[in-house]
């Protein structure tokens, strides 16, 4: 009989490889890059490129969204399996090179056999057909139900939850989102607008990134939602998401964006991404969330009267902060957390200082006076301790906040203004983009002083019990009253 195709025996051969590989493999197993908060987060071998997200959603957060995640990634060594965290979705297919792949899951990691070994250095494409669960638990994050539609909040390891990937921020990636929803809503995402088609009572979306992105950052809104524009610094374009009902009561806080942007860039340089703006959700989640160009926002945060002007201000600095700080410079183990927060809560106190009269050296006084009970509940701030299972935002603790913050304040007494000042521009400048470490922070810290740093930063950022305040000897941590004392909620910080 004739030959077959040239497709066909790609087919058989990797039908044949397949049952030879399925042979001699041992069982799946989930894997992890060793992230000690996190031991099955992220996945070795490989390095993703970029991500191709394709979503339905029909109009009702009961329904999974039917879902194509196509990875296009660089082997880092020869490879028989693929790893990707996911969990929370119906695997449908899988496709390695457009090859369909076997594949099987251990706990919240989908395995994947690969048609024929892959040599390290080889470029793969990997595409899943898949479920996407909308019901989010919203002490784990993943999808978040809105009055009107659905939000993400993947801090910190809940991207998994929604689409399968490298769900660590040590891999950023380019994305792109393709979602298509009925025409009666609007559909925003991460990046920039990249096309939109309408088609049988259906609309879909696309957006892109222009930077790489941690998979814990991605946001997709889907909703009854008003989009308004504005003009950052330097023709910035500024981009809001707001229910559609709420655009006149909210526009006092949103035209705010544009001189907060300026203030931060006075203060460290230019900003690093190619939009900014908020997403405000109708729902309650008791946290806000840096989501890489469109931070996620409660309408109650603006809506509700219980918070004072100073403070909502000093809480949209503080996720604006985090475009630099966590986001163009993201964490490279959840241990460096107290990177992300640190920085962003130094930013809020200080705007709230020159703003608001809320002065600096007073909330830093009264983190002192907090910080070894914060420490004792949480671990130090650069080793903090693992976040219980069934609760994973615990990880966001006082001691990463306000406690890390703190460690600032005394890098700054310790070095002076100047040389801290010239080490903030200087960080988010050379780690633009990619994922940078504690020793690498406190490495430039040390050649920006001009002098060995080490022993400082080994009490400030390890040490159980808070060392002196350089320049306040008077200053005191206070013995804790009860465990409750080092215990907070949420994660934004609280008024006064």
């Amino acid at each position: 009989m004739p030959l077959p195709s040239r497709r066909l025996r790609a087919a058989l051969l990797a039908t044949a490889s397949l049952t030879l590989v399925a042979a001699t493999l041992p069982a799946p197993e989930p894997l992890g890059i060793g992230d000690r908060l996190f031991p099955y987060l992220g996945n070795p071998g490989y390095d993703v490129l970029s991500y191709d997200i394709s979503l339905t959603y029909k109009g009702a957060n009961t329904k999974p969204l039917e879902a194509v995640t196509t990875i296009d990634a660089r082997t880092t060594a020869p490879l028989e399996r693929l790893n990707l965290d996911f969990a929370r979705g119906t695997v449908r297919s899988v496709e390695v090179d457009g090859l369909n792949a076997g594949f099987a899951t251990a706990r919240e990691d989908l395995i994947v056999r690969a048609p024929v070994r892959l040599p390290s250095g080889a470029h793969v494409r990997i595409t899943v057909r898949h479920t996407s669960d909308p019901a989010g638990e919203k002490a784990n994050g993943g999808w978040v139900p809105t009055a009107d539609g659905l939000a993400m909040a993947n801090q910190a390891d809940a991207a998994h939850r929604v689409f399968p990937g490298n769900d660590h921020p040590a891999d950023k990636a380019y994305f792109t989102f393709r979602v298509t929803a009925p025409d009666d809503l609007t559909v925003v995402a991460g990046g920039l607008p990249a096309g939109k088609r309408h088609h049988g009572g259906a609309t879909t979306w696309t957006y892109r990134t222009r930077h790489p992105m941690a998979t814990e950052l991605a946001q997709v809104s889907i909703g009854r939602s008003a989009v308004l524009r504005r003009t950052g610094p330097n023709g910035l374009p500024v981009r809001d998401v707001v229910p559609a009902a709420d655009r006149a009561k909210l526009e006092p806080w949103l035209k705010k964006t544009p001189g907060q942007l300026a203030w931060m860039e006075k203060q460290v340089g230019p900003y690093p991404f190619e939009t900014y703006g908020l997403l405000v959700a109708d729902t309650e989640m008791g946290f806000e969330l840096e989501t890489q160009t469109l931070s996620l926002f409660e309408r109650s945060l603006f809506t509700g009267t219980g918070y004072p002007e100073w403070y909502v201000d000093s809480v949209m600095v503080h996720e604006l902060a985090h475009q630099w700080f966590g986001n163009s410079v993201s964490p490279r183990s959840w241990s460096d957390l107290w990177l992300n927060e640190g920085h962003a809560t130094w930013y809020e106190a200080r705007y709230a200082e020159e703003h608001a009269g809320k002065t600096l050296e007073r909330r830093m006084k009264d983190a002192y006076a907090r910080s070894d009970a914060w420490r004792a509940a949480g671990g130090p701030p650069a080793h903090p301790d693992v976040p219980t299972p069934d609760h994973k935002i615990s990880l966001f603790r006082p001691v990463v906040y306000d406690g890390s913050a703190l460690i600032l304040y005394a890098l700054r007494e310790e070095i002076g203004r100047t040389a801290f000042d010239r080490l903030e521009r200087t960080w988010v400048r050379e780690h633009r983009d990619g994922s940078a470490t504690t020793r690498q922070f406190t490495d430039l810290a040390s050649a920006t002083a001009g002098r060995d740093l080490t022993a400082f930063f080994d009490g400030w950022l390890y040490g159980r019990k808070t060392p002196p305040m350089p320049g306040h000897p008077d200053w005191r941590s206070r013995t804790p009253r009860s465990a409750a004392d080092g215990q907070s909620p949420a994660r934004a910080p609280k008024p006064e």
